[in-house]
């Protein structure tokens, strides 16, 4: 039986032996025909190839680098954003935010989330932004035009109840196009720009002047005070306080004709706007280059005339009966009726000596922002 099993173990040992020497040499065979065939779809690297890629594996390892440089840049700077003082930036923030740890992803604010949360309204006259008026004035060189053949007849202006689109009165669109080259100015033709300008006539002192400048330098925003001779010999001081603070003096004539600067002939028209001139640039050193008609009363020749003295007309696209001071209007519908006209480019007239005015003016103020507008003074 031993017998027996030896020789089945030395046939199987030969067995295996034997195919191990056919299929060791099929198995390098294989191996070396893969080989050559991987070799022939891939040429060899040139020396070219190989400077190429020590480059780009040091731009890699160059690139990294920066990376991580970047990034500890940003912790840094997070890091010194969150130990600022929380009260730096209240103003931005609602009150129940304040120091809110739930808000720590407040800090990783990019520059254009602040851009898109910058409103017209932050520009209010800061600085780099809407340049006050110099204390000196302005003083324009208008083209000459030739007043032979102009129409002298007198026009009443007022801006008409029909709006467009952005609730601007179409008649001051309509005159803008018109008289537009003779350097008045009905509207500022802008609907893309929410702006509103805002002018206040002065014909006589009723004791709001100084209250109406308070509430104006409170909400840092300038406007048109139209003056005329009269009111400034009488309230040198208001006058004075108008230039010190930023706003523009205008000129509204010397006697502020009722029947209008058309009734009269163009002597007499040139003196009502040269002498108030003159006279205000003797006693405060100022020269006026905005002017309002007395009643709103003009001509296509005195718009001219007013051009060649240096001057720009300025009209308005709002106003509503606030002069009668034996009849002031109720302060609630009185601003819900200015509200209600609110329109881009607006020239808004208000009379001085309203009490209605000076009580709401803040309030104007206040929810004409709210409404993304930006107050502007008219140069």
């Amino acid at each position: 039986m031993d017998n027996r099993r030896r020789k089945r173990r030395r046939r199987k040992k030969n067995n295996t032996a034997r195919i191990m020497v056919y299929v060791i040499p099929i198995a390098v065979i294989i191996l070396a025909v893969f080989g050559i065939t991987n070799a022939l779809k891939k040429p060899p690297k040139t020396e070219e190839d190989r400077t190429q890629t020590e480059t780009q594996t040091a731009d890699s390892k160059k690139n990294l680098s920066s990376k991580d440089l970047v990034d500890e840049n940003d912790k840094s700077t997070d890091q010194s954003e969150e130990s600022l003082d929380p009260t730096d930036n209240k103003e931005d923030k609602p009150d129940d935010e304040d120091d809110s740890p739930d808000n720590t992803d407040d800090t990783d604010t990019t520059e254009q989330d602040k851009k898109d949360d910058f409103t017209l309204a932050d520009l209010d006259n800061p600085e780099g932004f809407d340049e006050r008026p110099t204390e000196n004035g302005i003083v324009l060189e208008n083209q000459q035009i030739d007043l032979n053949g102009l129409d002298t007849t007198g026009l009443d202006w007022g801006q008409g109840g029909d709006l467009d689109q952005w609730n601007r009165p179409a008649g001051c669109m309509q005159y803008q196009e018109k008289y537009g080259k003779y350097n008045a100015y009905f509207i500022s033709d802008e609907p893309e720009k929410k702006v509103i300008y805002l002018t206040i006539d002065e014909g006589y002192e009723y004791g709001c002047s100084e209250r109406i400048l308070n509430t104006l330098k409170e909400k840092n925003v300038h406007a048109v005070f139209f003056i005329t001779k009269a009111y400034a010999k009488q309230n040198p001081e208001l006058v004075q306080r108008m230039i010190d603070e930023g706003h523009e003096v205008g000129n509204h004539s010397v006697t502020h004709p009722a029947a209008g600067l058309p009734s009269q002939d163009i002597a007499q028209q040139t003196n009502e706007v040269t002498e108030n001139h003159q006279y205000v640039k003797d006693q405060f050193g100022y020269d006026m280059h905005l002017f309002r008609y007395p009643a709103g009363k003009f001509s296509e020749q005195s718009l001219a005339l007013l051009n060649n003295l240096n001057y720009k007309s300025i009209f308005w696209s709002f106003a509503y009966l606030d002069y009668d001071v034996e009849n002031q209007p109720d302060p609630t519908e009185s601003l819900q009726k200015i509200m209600d006209r609110l329109h881009p480019g607006a020239i808004y007239l208000l009379h001085a000596e309203s009490e209605t005015n000076t009580q709401i003016l803040g309030d104007f103020i206040d929810q004409t922002r709210a409404q993304g507008y930006e107050f502007k003074v008219f140069e």
